[in-house]
């Protein structure tokens, strides 16, 4: 995944800059960056951030760097903010999203002049370089934007930041959001809309799907007007996004609070406690708790001091270990319990299953888990926010795969997908025996979208129903 900040200010930037972007950091793992523009012109710097956090890392750079124009960004993959000189003249460019005709619009880029790329370290090409390209293709940045949104299958929310001002844009079905904020002499643009509040900005808009925007220090100037449809991500209050987030009006923690309740109406079980998965189940927990009169509690703790997500290393199988090794178990909370375990969702399985067996060594007599959202049957297609390279990373997929052959009718998947079918509690038996859950019971895909309050056209949940 990965998140932005964005400062157009009549005096220094740097330190809103700085903030507001760290604020992202829940969103990326790999690179950080920040790009100012000021008196002595274009001023960047870019570190790699999977062994220390992006403070750290950029506390000498905020030092030095001064501007009254800035964007910064945490980023799962490729180094960014990138400086790109072009006919448009200079700019700073910085992207998120996820690209999957990438080869087909380098050919393009190449059929139409003498062009190249950078390679990264692991031989690919950088995406937000790529869009670059594209946006270069067109006489007027606004018109290159439109064009590199259109071209591209997936999604493509970005920010441009030139000596005039900083372009935002956000992709045309608004799969991800961008939040303005307003103090008296700044306007911001952010992924999170929390991220600003404790700079002293107020909202001044949220922008809508294809949404384009120049801000300068003394104001918004709409370039281009949002689309009707729009395809939200409906993850980013499932998992993603972070509690005090919101997105068009509705409360990430306040939604997970509507989930664990929905979750409780529909179940018949009587646990002793209910507890949350640190951090993204906790929320769901309460909800649940509250709902049911089952006490909360913390059976576990997650240890932050050193190892927040951002630590989180790319190799899989490390990532199961430092994710083991982040819960610290409260032997008091577990001994001889029934406990009722709220995660956010199950992708592979292998860290839930081993947090069970967790849980039974330390004196658990029963664990219940309850996800908070239906299960995942699909590879997302628009957004990076899973480390996941093949469907059959799902545990889903892999019984699907054994039950029905490597080749399935999408019919037979609908069928996956229902809570009422035959086929459907098959898996979840298999999933329950597997991973060694007492009980297992998703969220039903009715009850999130309710949860969440917003029209259900209007949220993309493709990788629970396929649903385009």
């Amino acid at each position: 995944m990965g998140g932005f900040f964005g400062v157009a200010s009549k005096s220094d930037c740097v330190f809103d800059l700085f903030f507001g972007t760290d604020y992202h950091s829940h969103l990326g793992t790999r690179r950080g960056g920040m790009a100012v523009y000021g008196e002595k012109g274009f001023d960047r710097a870019i570190h790699n951030i999977e062994n220390s956090p992006f403070r750290t890392k950029f506390e000498k750079d905020v030092n030095s760097m001064k501007g009254n124009l800035g964007i910064g960004c945490i980023s799962d993959y490729e180094p960014q903010p990138l400086i790109v000189r072009s006919h448009h003249g200079t700019y700073a460019i910085t992207t998120i999203g996820k690209i999957n005709n990438t080869e087909e619009i380098i050919k393009r880029v190449f059929a139409t002049g003498h062009s190249h790329f950078l390679e990264m370290s692991g031989g690919d090409i950088n995406p937000t370089e790529l869009v670059a390209a594209l946006i270069n293709q067109k006489e007027h940045l606004v018109d290159g934007i439109q064009y590199a949104q259109e071209l591209i299958e997936g999604s493509m929310t970005l920010m441009i930041m030139t000596p005039k001002g900083i372009f935002a844009a956000r992709d045309r079905y608004g799969r991800t959001p961008i939040s303005i904020g307003k103090k008296a002499d700044s306007f911001c643009a952010s992924f999170e809309s929390f991220a600003y509040l404790n700079l002293g900005y107020t909202e001044y808009k949220e922008l809508g799907p294809g949404e384009i925007v120049v801000l300068t220090p003394e104001g918004v100037q709409t370039l281009r007007q949002p689309g009707k449809d729009m395809k939200i991500c409906t993850f980013l209050w499932i998992y993603y996004g972070y509690p005090s987030s919101s997105y068009e009006g509705i409360s990430v923690e306040k939604m997970r609070y509507n989930c664990g309740e929905k979750l409780a109406s529909r179940d018949n079980v009587k646990p002793d406690i209910v507890a949350g998965v640190p951090d993204s189940g906790t929320a769901h927990a309460i909800g649940y708790a509250n709902a049911s009169g089952i006490p909360f509690s913390r059976p576990f703790i997650k240890y932050t001091p050193t190892w927040p997500r951002s630590f989180m290393p790319t190799i899989q199988s490390k990532r199961n270990l430092i994710a083991k090794m982040k819960l610290i178990p409260v032997h008091d909370l577990i001994q001889n319990q029934s406990l009722l375990l709220i995660d956010d969702s199950i992708v592979r399985g292998t860290q839930l299953r081993e947090t069970t067996e967790f849980l039974y060594q330390s004196g658990a007599k029963e664990v219940h888990i309850r996800p908070a959202c239906p299960p995942l049957l699909y590879g997302c297609k628009y957004l990076n926010f899973s480390r996941s390279t093949s469907e059959m990373d799902l545990i889903t997929r892999r019984i699907i795969a054994k039950n029905e052959g490597d080749t399935v009718e999408k019919k037979t998947l609908e069928e996956y997908a229902n809570p009422e079918s035959d086929r459907y509690q098959s898996m979840l038996d298999e999933i329950r025996n597997q991973l060694n859950f007492t009980s297992l019971r998703y969220h039903r895909l009715d009850d999130m979208i309710e949860s969440v309050g917003i029209e259900p056209c209007k949220l993309c949940t493709y990788c629970w129903n396929g649903q385009e």
